[in-house]
């Protein structure tokens, strides 16, 4: 497919240029759950492209991380600008090889279970599993309480019964990997990567 400068943001040097083979699709949702270490996880893949929800681009912009930031890191960005989720049509092209969601809301994560798709990250999680995809997705309610950081501060955050129980529906789903921490998600892309035979473009250290 063509990609249409409507809901794509071209970078002169895209990650993984040279080929589409074990090509990974990262979705940023309206979470700010270790934000910062997830995108640094994200930036040493070989082969990835982003994918921002309407909310993530405002959270983003919260955090420090606005778009034009990302672009100048190399990263090629999909945003949330068509009603169809347009750029998920590149699953059915063989261009991924994975899609990751992460850090994914517990809204996010409601949807997936329940089998809503209707932004760009539920929309491509949705289509990767009817395409037997691995989708990683990395939740911020996995326990009975949680802590994390808004833009200025940590605290703590007490999920209800609804969202843990969404946490658990995403587990039994076929072709996911749900994880609860910054070191699950790494370990589990390393996996995937072996499974691909590609490696981490920086040192793990």
């Amino acid at each position: 497919m063509q990609f249409d400068p409507d809901f794509t943001e071209e970078c002169p040097s895209p990650v993984g240029a040279g080929g589409s083979e074990g090509r990974i699709a990262w979705c940023i949702t309206g979470s700010g759950h270790y934000l910062n270490e997830s995108l640094a996880l994200c930036e040493r893949l070989p082969n990835v492209d982003v994918y921002v929800s309407s909310a993530g681009e405002e959270v983003l912009a919260m955090y420090g991380l606005p778009i034009d930031q990302l672009k100048k890191r190399g990263l090629r960005i999909f945003r949330d600008k068509t009603a169809s989720a347009v750029p998920v049509g590149l699953l059915y092209e063989r261009v991924y090889s994975t899609c990751v969601i992460a850090p994914a809301t517990g809204n996010t994560v409601a949807k997936c279970a329940l089998g809503i798709a209707d932004t760009l990250p539920t929309n491509l999680f949705a289509q990767a599993g009817k395409r037997a995809v691995p989708s990683i997705v990395f939740a911020c309610d996995t326990e009975p309480s949680v802590v994390t950081k808004s833009p200025t501060e940590w605290f703590e955050v007490r999920p209800r019964a609804i969202d843990l129980a969404h946490v658990e529906a995403l587990r039994r789903f076929e072709y996911t990997t749900v994880v609860g921490t910054v070191d699950e998600l790494e370990a589990a892309l390393a996996a995937r990567l072996a499974q691909l035979g590609l490696a981490w473009t920086t040192s793990s250290s």
